[in-house]
């Protein structure tokens, strides 16, 4: 009956790849086999510092700093976070957080963590778009990497406005002093991962990392699913 069903809403309402739009084999999730060997990924299966800890260079120790793929203008590509922030798809955080993870385990490039830290929203924006898509991809993380996800200790304090189109130091100082731990003591002592959707300057993630670090005696580390 399930196989029945399936097949006839398949008829009027198909699968298609969130890339190429062609339709999905009945094995394959939001992106074809294709889409999915060429996916533009960054230099985390290298050997040696990634662009990402570049990125942090002198700003925050980093342990470790791995972003998925590359955000570039005009690819497709981009319609994964559009389709996970802006269309509510948050189960596309979940699918690209386990093959992320995956990816890492297979590589040998994330070392033991206690907790996963997805980047906090601020309550009235969570509230408006339903969910919080940096904590679907920590789930998704979560999975491949059994460790645990820590959600409600680190909080955004005001709901500051967009990111989009302010240069690198106007970033920072939108985000300095956003954030607060709400128990340091749970934090002190353990290796966090801060897990983010898309990393541009890095001031959002180098926030969080300050707020852990002032107050606890913590080693960071960061996973994003994409990076600018």
């Amino acid at each position: 009956m399930n196989s029945s069903l399936e097949y006839f809403l398949e008829l009027f309402f198909p699968r298609l790849c969130l890339i190429c739009e062609e339709k999905l084999l009945r094995q394959e999730r939001f992106i074809c086999l294709k889409c999915r060997l060429h996916l533009p990924r960054t230099d985390f299966r290298l050997p040696g510092e990634t662009s990402l800890e570049q990125l942090f260079y002198g700003r925050i120790p980093v342990e470790k700093a791995c972003a998925y793929f590359e955000f570039r203008k005009g690819s497709n590509y981009r319609k994964i976070l559009h389709q996970l922030k802006y269309k509510g798809q948050k189960e596309i955080g979940e699918f690209f957080g386990e093959h992320f993870a995956a990816e890492l385990i297979k590589t040998g490039s994330m070392i033991h963590a206690d907790y996963l830290c997805p980047i906090p929203l601020h309550p009235k924006k969570e509230r408006k778009r339903g969910f919080n898509q940096s904590y679907h991809i920590a789930l998704g993380i979560s999975r491949q990497l059994h460790v645990p996800v820590m959600k409600d200790n680190l909080r955004r304090i005001a709901n500051t406005s967009t990111q989009t189109r302010k240069s690198r130091y106007e970033r920072w100082e939108n985000m300095e002093n956003m954030f607060e731990v709400i128990e340091p003591e749970l934090f002190d002592g353990k290796h966090i991962v801060l897990v983010d959707d898309v990393v541009t300057t890095g001031a959002t993630l180098e926030a969080c990392a300050a707020a852990i670090l002032n107050c606890s005696n913590a080693k960071i580390s960061i996973l994003t699913l994409a990076m600018a």
